[in-house]
């Protein structure tokens, strides 16, 4: 979408019904992806499970986990991300505090990648899958299907810290055409950027310090970068979605910003990010339990 706007007040089209385990419920959303009818996957990360909401849907259904938490093949622990294939019916999940990324086909599961502090997934066109090492703080690519590895480090894996070839705390991920690697660097405040290959990644994005300047960021967390180049990024704990222009000295609020709150046009910890075929904006509301929808100014 380009420089586009978004109506500042958000409507609600998942849960807001207070935390809980009923379906027309959430407790503490992360993750999120809407699919070409509009339909909404959740990643509930403190119920265990990840729901779909229908296109108008007053409630949603149960797609994975539900089942309690623990590591049985049927429960999920505090999942974060996932990965929809609609076609094959599968979901990649990042089980984030079971620790394994698994895959939910036809309500069959098989565990793809063990032992692993799995936080943002994503998957480029070539048929990788790339995940996000929240503990080890890096970046590791996989051949989807041959997952019996130990893959392969594209960003970070140099310990804990602030230098270009370090990350703290990476949270979500996205890959662009080119197999650049783009990582919200929470504990740095900062979007980093790994080409193809590289042995360091540039800052895109924040990395002038933790704060609420149109410079900085106070743990980034939903990452999209749309084909312009334009990188979209939930502040979380400013309450905010930023847009940056890769080169530009700062970004712009695109919604939120106006303090945590429950208000339409507000957020109170606000995590992934997703956009409709549309161009709607959908966030999930972390501490309110719901999905905001803003949507698109034409």
């Amino acid at each position: 979408p380009k420089f586009n706007k978004w109506n500042q007040n958000a409507i609600t089209v998942a849960a807001g019904n207070r935390e809980g385990q009923q379906l027309n419920q959430l407790n503490r959303p992360v993750g999120i992806f809407i699919d070409k009818s509009k339909n909404i996957f959740i990643t509930d990360c403190y119920n265990d499970r990840v729901v779909e909401w229908k296109y108008n849907a007053k409630q949603g259904q149960i797609i994975a986990g539900g089942n309690g938490k623990g590591d049985r093949m049927n429960q999920l622990y505090c999942p974060t991300d996932m990965i929809v294939d609609q076609q094959s019916d599968s979901i990649i999940i990042a089980d984030w505090r079971g620790r394994r990324v698994i895959q939910w086909l036809n309500q069959n599961q098989q565990i793809l990648i063990d032992n692993i502090d799995c936080y943002g997934l994503a998957t480029d066109k070539h048929g990788f899958l790339y995940v996000s090492d929240s503990e080890k703080d890096e970046v590791r690519r996989w051949e989807m299907g041959e997952y019996n590895n130990e893959g392969i480090i594209v960003a970070g894996g140099n310990g804990q810290g602030n230098q270009l070839n370090q990350l703290h705390a990476p949270r979500f991920i996205f890959v662009d055409v080119d197999q650049s690697v783009y990582i919200s660097d929470s504990k740095n405040d900062r979007v980093m950027k790994w080409r193809k290959g590289a042995k360091e990644g540039t800052i895109v994005a924040g990395g002038n310090g933790r704060g609420e300047n149109l410079n900085q960021f106070f743990e980034p967390r939903g990452l999209i970068v749309d084909d312009l180049g334009q990188i979209y990024v939930t502040d979380r704990e400013n309450h905010r979605v930023m847009r940056w222009c890769e080169g530009k000295e700062e970004g712009e609020i695109v919604v939120g910003g106006n303090g945590g709150g429950n208000q339409s046009n507000q957020l109170n910890g606000p995590c992934g990010l997703s956009f409709d075929n549309e161009g709607n904006l959908y966030v999930p509301d972390y501490w309110n339990h719901r999905i905001q929808k803003f949507e698109v100014i034409l």
